[in-house]
């Protein structure tokens, strides 16, 4: 008798695995939450993390083997769309530097999502420039005190966890003193307040730190080492922006294809042309994308995948003004301004207008464009980096 256990880790071993979850747990009779835990516990979850991780060693490529599985099946999804930040940003800075307490307790409850994360970066004086944040974390015993805000978080308001960058020395350069946290969201000292945004939304939040604690055994990476820890977390961010896998014409330019099929009576020549020109581009960014994760199949996201961000944001603002042009007075109207707090990030949701003005975040969030084309330029094409002058400065000397 073949066991789990004796089954491969090619792709006829993994589908075997999956139908033996399916057949232990039947997606039409089995409660959501249970059957993505057993999911979890098969390994099948991510299946090149570690065995008791969610996953098997299996290469990364086989992921899409068992995900078409059970796809087929009619089996729940963890819904990433709405725990993107937990999945592309905190699960693989985790399993690079958490503990292996912290990898056992935090892993399997993002990954079904039970428990939502966001991502406390960006300061009111520190967006570009991460590097010059100022919430400062002060060591008290085995836990640290937080005092500071952060802003633009994705999710804060529905989150349990958050991913937090802090500055506990600022007697060195910036780059060099600051310490990387994950956060309970739910602790006292924790203050969550919304921010609206142009499209009537409050889907930005920002978060003031009032002596939060966090336990040393939350810390991710060594004292000083945060910068280094947040690297892992920025590169796998803009993969997960711009890099995540689309069938032809999804996304925005599916949404710019269908008004242009569906108006004919809009139609010109010249909107003709700019529209066959951006879905090209769409269409060669796709197939980038498609490439982008082979790539990571056999390694670890690096500079390539700001050029993916970057990309996805210049198309989708264009096309987004496209479709407004196509539709000439008729997108005027908007359908809907009231403040609402929206679970997920929507970037092709609700109708036209809509998707015009959200699309003006795509060049901001996940590293602004001024920002990714400097490390292109520096990290992918080897130009010389800009002159610097606060390199080997002190934090606490820097203008501000």
């Amino acid at each position: 008798m073949t066991t789990t256990s004796d089954k491969g880790l090619d792709a006829e071993g993994l589908r075997a695995r999956v139908a033996d979850v399916l057949a232990a747990h039947d997606p039409d009779t089995t409660d959501r939450l249970d059957f993505l835990r057993a999911r979890f516990d098969a390994g099948l979850a991510w299946v090149h993390f570690p065995v008791g991780l969610g996953g098997l060693d299996a290469p990364r490529e086989l992921q899409s083997v068992v995900d078409a599985e059970f796809a087929a099946a009619g089996a729940p999804d963890n819904n990433p769309r709405r725990i993107g930040i937990g999945l592309g940003m905190a699960a693989p800075t985790i399993l690079k530097f958490g503990s292996e307490e912290l990898k056992k307790r935090l892993l399997r409850p993002l990954w079904t999502g039970e428990e939502v994360w966001c991502q406390l970066f960006s300061e009111p004086g520190a967006g570009s420039d991460l590097a010059a944040l100022a919430t400062r974390a002060v060591r008290d015993g085995d836990s640290w005190v937080v005092n500071g805000q952060k802003v633009w978080t994705s999710s804060a308001h529905t989150a349990q966890w958050a991913i937090l960058v802090t500055r506990t020395d600022p007697d060195v350069p910036k780059h060099r003193g600051m310490t990387y946290f994950v956060l309970d969201m739910t602790q006292p000292g924790v203050e969550v307040r919304p921010l609206r945004q142009i499209t009537g939304e409050a889907e930005f939040n920002e978060v003031f730190l009032t002596d939060a604690r966090i336990p040393d055994a939350q810390r991710l990476g060594e004292v000083g080492a945060g910068w280094q820890v947040a690297q892992t977390t920025l590169m796998n961010e803009r993969v997960a922006i711009g890099g995540n896998a689309q069938p032809r014409e999804g996304g925005m330019v599916g949404k710019v294809a269908e008004t242009w099929r569906n108006r004919p009576e809009l139609r010109t020549p010249e909107l003709r042309d700019r529209l066959l020109q951006l879905w090209a581009e769409a269409e060669a960014f796709r197939l980038a994308g498609s490439r982008l994760r082979q790539q990571l199949a056999v390694g670890q996201p690096g500079p390539e995948g700001s050029g993916m961000k970057l990309a996805f944001a210049t198309v989708a603002q264009r096309l987004a003004a496209l479709e407004l042009e196509i539709l000439d007075e008729d997108a005027l109207r908007y359908d809907d301004w009231s403040m609402r707090r929206p679970e997920l990030v929507d970037f092709t949701g609700r109708e036209a207008g809509y998707r015009y003005l959200r699309s003006k975040g795509n060049s901001i969030e996940g590293g602004t464009s001024e920002v990714l084309r400097n490390i292109i330029a520096e990290r992918v094409l080897g130009l010389p980096s800009e002159p610097r002058t606060d390199k080997d400065v002190a934090w606490k000397d820097l203008p501000r």
